[in-house]
């Protein structure tokens, strides 16, 4: 496939390439110069020498890999246009070296990069700004890389460190996470509780897989690229880019109801701030959030992005080898959601998904696999929105499955159930004669004959069906539905 929409003559006829989100984050903080002395995707050398010891192979310090992965059939390109996921050329890559990852196996490319165009895509793109387009301040920039928002604990402590430094603050939301837009919503909701002159701007820095020194690190940079001279954190580490000032310890005194520092409370005054856990608790039940904890401006978008249980999209994957019951215990589940009634229920099994999401695919396992994705999509889309998606296909493959879990997890709840009835039984109710004709070599690449099922070590619920009646399997599933929440009890 080339490049041809919106590029320069001398540029057409380039094939084209479009990253995944996380490289695509990359790639828009490569131009915009926030990644800083980087100028493109590493190579090999400088990937191994940042991972073992947070240095480029000049020496450079830099704290995380950022790479390019592409198709073997891209390897042997000399340059390559990098598109967003609407077909915008944003770059082209002169590519310097091919190589592959000996951890992932993963083909990369790595070299300098030539801009083509900003990115325009993402949410409250409108407040992204290039480090090169803010104003420097005169004096000290204290920088809050965040993402989370802030509660009256955190607001206190930014106030207390900004008044000290006499410094200017500036807010850098970290997109990359599964509620970017309600993280920015509710930074702007306390704008007014901020120093005056704060700055917000989102920032589409994805979370790597490092630890929180690196983490501090890299926020480090990306802050001293925006013109920060402090960065406020928890904790101190060796090697940021500028100096980490951490905040005096607070907590919310409730003799006079105010949080402040924990130096000017009488210990049985002190107050615990809520857990991570405990506000996720609150959420799941629909409960408020205290106004003591955060403001009511965060509360109200903590629930928009958390909703209650049993109103957060749900999808329900069943997975087991054809003839095990999945689809009649999937069909059964949906009808006794439809007459509890309060969920609107999707259920993508049988002539539907085989008419329309599988039409003209094979059974080869690249087929196969595409059939569960395009599945996972759809469930995905019906979860973001509310409702709850109901799934059926046999699904053999391990790492095609744990695909499906991240799309929709990142929407919404994923509840994989394997119906685990044995091989025997599954071919003693083929009355289709499937098994049968996979036996005798007429239908390759069959589940549980000619091609293995990957048994889930993942599932949240194991059903066998020569053990169970299809009721009884359905109240099994409507049982975990109700004791986790998403549910309702009659």
């Amino acid at each position: 496939m080339t490049a041809e929409a919106g590029l320069p003559d001398t540029l057409r006829g380039l094939p084209i390439w479009t990253p995944g989100p996380a490289e695509l984050a990359d790639l828009e903080l490569l131009l915009a110069g926030v990644y800083r002395p980087l100028t493109g995707f590493l190579g090999s050398f400088d990937t191994a020498m940042v991972i073992a010891g947070g240095r480029l192979a000049d020496g450079t310090p830099w704290p995380v890999p950022v790479t390019l992965s592409v198709p073997k059939e891209l390897t042997a390109e000399e340059r390559l246009v990098l598109q967003d996921p609407e077909g915008v050329p944003l770059a082209v890559l002169q590519v310097a070296e091919a190589w592959q990852d000996p951890t992932t196996q993963a083909w990369k490319l790595a070299g300098p990069l030539e801009a083509l165009r900003a990115p325009a895509h993402g949410p409250f793109h409108s407040m992204r700004r290039r480090p090169d387009e803010v104003k420097k301040a005169d004096g000290p920039v204290l920088a809050v890389a965040s993402r989370d928002p802030l509660h009256r604990k955190q607001l206190g402590q930014l106030r207390q460190v900004a008044e000290r430094l006499n410094a200017q603050v500036l807010l850098l939301p970290l997109l990359g996470g599964e509620h970017d837009e309600a993280l920015v919503r509710a930074l702007l909701a306390v704008r007014k509780e901020l120093p005056e002159g704060t700055q917000i701007i989102p920032v589409p820095l994805v979370r790597h897989d490092i630890d929180d020194d690196r983490d501090t690190i890299l926020r480090s940079h990306v802050a001293a690229a925006y013109g920060a001279t402090h960065l406020l954190a928890e904790a101190d580490v060796e090697g940021t880019a500028v100096p980490v000032v951490t905040p005096e310890p607070w907590a919310y005194d409730a003799d006079v109801e105010v949080w402040r520092p924990v130096a000017r409370i009488e210990p049985d005054h002190v107050q615990a701030e809520l857990s991570q856990d405990q506000l996720n608790e609150l959420l799941d039940r629909g409960e408020p959030i205290p106004d003591w904890f955060t403001t009511p401006a965060v509360a109200a978008e903590l629930a928009v992005a958390r909703p209650p249980k049993h109103e957060r999209g749900l999808t329900v994957f069943f997975t087991g080898l054809s003839g095990s019951g999945k689809s009649t215990v999937a069909r059964g589940l949906a009808d006794a959601l439809v007459e509890r009634g309060g969920r609107t229920v999707s259920l993508l099994d049988g002539d539907v998904v085989r008419r329309l999401l599988s039409a003209g695919l094979t059974f080869s396992k690249s087929d196969r696999d595409l059939n569960i994705r395009r599945i996972g999509y759809v469930a995905a889309e019906v979860t973001r929105h509310g409702g709850v998606a109901i799934c059926a296909p046999i699904a053999p493959y391990a790492a095609t499955r744990a695909e499906v879990r991240r799309m929709v997890s990142a929407v919404g709840d994923f509840v994989l159930v394997h119906v685990s009835t044995p091989l025997e039984e599954c071919e003693r109710r083929d009355r289709k004669g499937l098994y049968a004709k996979a036996r005798a070599g007429q239908i390759p690449e069959f589940t549980g004959i000619s091609d293995p099922y990957e048994e889930p070590a993942d599932a949240d619920l194991s059903l066998d069906t020569s053990t169970l009646s299809p009721d009884e399997a359905v109240q099994r599933v409507l049982d975990l539905l109700v004791a986790e929440g998403w549910v309702r009890g009659e």
